[in-house]
């Protein structure tokens, strides 16, 4: 198969799966227990009439599957309706959360990638030795700490008890900080979230990079490349970290398309203003047109981020392209 049928069957594929995805978003939201309406107007003196009134405003008055219609109908057009806790369109919450969000996974995501790959790489190359064993049993650990858990203790350790960095938030309220002032706050109030996510995923990089490392390691090639004299550096850098890193893009694509519907936990720990945490209020309130949005994101950042790695897999290892 050619490049432009392997791209076209991906894409295609990835088209279908948003459309799955779709209807199932639809679905899925309202299967929750609870009246959005009512849980808006908490308050019992709120009229029935009035409750009426604002579920004809959202369209909540009509069938399912009038309000499917009208659903497909808004998104065609861009629109993904109305928030009900925000009383503003979708789109435009969305966004405003976003770059918050992708600071944070970015930001460590890289960090994790380089230093997971760096530690993995050295671990397998120095197989059964005791720096081996240290940086697996480190890896290990860091795994197994579930990223909530890590984020209260970093909290508590870092922020209450010895109080270095701050609580929460993206930034000081109420500072009138620009430029640089600005950025070093940021960097402030960004260093516990992110080392909360780096350590859980350094963990996976340098577990899926070590073993990876070692499989390569007893391939004939490299035999080869040892009989011919080469310098051991030269042979770990041009011949085993090059092939041992095909499963490393592999899950660096699909971590990256999850990793922005994983920061829900980190960003509800820290209140850091992202999508995550935008999540965790939606749900909190029922708002369905805005968990169907972030909902959205999330799909078509893991699609995207899987085709994109499937073109990645191509430049690294040809022999995909022809098989397909």
């Amino acid at each position: 198969m050619g490049l432009k049928g392997f791209i076209l069957r991906k894409v295609v594929a990835a088209c279908l799966t948003i459309v799955a995805i779709v209807c199932v978003n639809f679905v899925i939201f309202r299967m929750a227990p609870g009246d959005p309406v009512r849980i808006m107007f908490r308050d019992p003196r709120v009229s029935a009439e009035k409750l009426e009134e604002m579920k004809q405003t959202f369209g909540l008055d009509k069938p399912l599957s009038g309000q499917f219609v009208a659903y497909v109908k808004g998104m065609a057009r861009g629109d993904l309706g109305q928030s009900f806790s925000h009383r503003r369109p979708v789109l435009e919450v969305i966004a405003a959360k976003i770059p918050a969000t992708l600071l944070l996974v970015v930001t460590a995501l890289i960090i994790a990638v380089f230093l997971g790959v760096a530690l993995g790489a050295l671990s397998g190359w120095k197989s059964g030795t005791r720096l081996d064993t240290f940086i697996l049993t480190a890896s290990l650990t860091m795994y197994s700490i579930p990223t909530f858990a890590l984020g209260i203790i970093l909290l508590l350790v870092f922020a209450y008890h010895i109080a270095i960095f701050p609580l929460g938030g993206i930034a000081t309220p109420a500072s009138l900080y620009e430029g640089a002032e600005l950025v070093w706050d940021v960097l402030w109030h960004l260093f516990l979230p992110a080392l909360s996510i780096v350590i859980w995923y350094v963990g996976e990089y340098v577990l899926l990079t070590r073993s990876s490392m070692i499989e390569v390691m007893g391939q004939e090639y490299i035999t080869t490349a040892y009989s011919k004299g080469l310098k051991k550096f030269r042979i770990l850098k041009n011949h085993a970290l090059r092939n041992a890193l095909l499963p490393v893009v592999t899950i660096t694509g699909v971590n990256l398309g999850f990793a922005v519907a994983g920061v829900i936990e980190a960003e509800t720990v820290f209140s850091w203003p992202g999508v995550g945490r935008l999540v965790y209020d939606a749900v909190s309130h029922r708002d369905y047109p805005l968990l169907q949005g972030v909902f959205l994101l999330f799909a078509f950042s893991v699609v995207l981020a899987n085709l994109v790695i499937d073109l990645i897999y191509g430049y690294i290892d040809p022999r995909i392209k022809v098989s397909g």
